[in-house]
């Protein structure tokens, strides 16, 4: 009887340690809108990787290990913090209380520019091939800020982003999109696109 006790408390215990790291490393997110149609659609159901973007505050961590220095206020990430190309799940910066989903266009440091559509990244003109809805507007260079993100959506006549309210502050990252699992038909794993810099 102690024996079957035991294992049941080992079972109870692993199935909520298992429970507990997934609630921390992944998220389930609801696509809203056509901001990023053609590669996510209305009502497309996302998992969405939390774990990828862990961020640790430098001034934590100096506090931690005293040969960090933490005269530079930015944040440190576990594995690598979100890249250009990497379609991610955020906090609206103007309402925190709702999620949106756009792809990440230019990183802390980069120097962006739209003229007529095309999108430059450094002077560098990207290849943007998911994108079939183009537009024509013109945004003047801006400078990425350190721990923030410039972001688009892939249908750039519909989507309301970075040319319209700014850069997205890196403590608003929820994670990357990682796989869409509904509906069945829709279910692959979402590839990373580097976008190709125009020579």
């Amino acid at each position: 009887m102690r024996e079957l006790i035991r294992e049941l408390i080992e079972t109870v215990l692993l199935a909520l340690l298992i429970f507990l790291v997934l609630q921390f490393s992944v998220q389930n997110f609801r696509v809203e809108g056509s901001s990023m149609q053609p590669t996510l659609t209305e009502g497309q159901y996302l998992l969405v990787n939390k774990i990828v973007y862990l961020r640790v505050a430098q001034e934590s961590l100096a506090n931690l290990l005293p040969w960090v220095s933490d005269e530079e206020e930015q944040s440190l990430f576990a594995f690598h913090q979100p890249e250009q190309g990497e379609v991610i799940i955020f906090h609206f910066p103007r309402d925190p209380s709702r999620d949106f989903v756009k792809r990440v266009i230019g990183v802390p440091g980069d120097v962006v520019e739209i003229q007529e559509g095309t999108v430059s990244v450094n002077g560098i003109a990207l290849d943007e091939p998911y994108i079939t809805q183009h537009d024509s507007r013109t945004i003047g260079r801006v400078e990425v800020p350190p721990d923030s993100y410039y972001v688009l959506g892939d249908n750039r006549r519909a989507s309301n982003d970075s040319r319209d309210w700014g850069f997205v502050p890196a403590e608003n990252v929820i994670g990357r999109a990682w796989v869409s699992y509904w509906p069945p038909e829709n279910f692959n794993v979402l590839s990373v696109f580097k976008q190709l810099l125009q020579n």
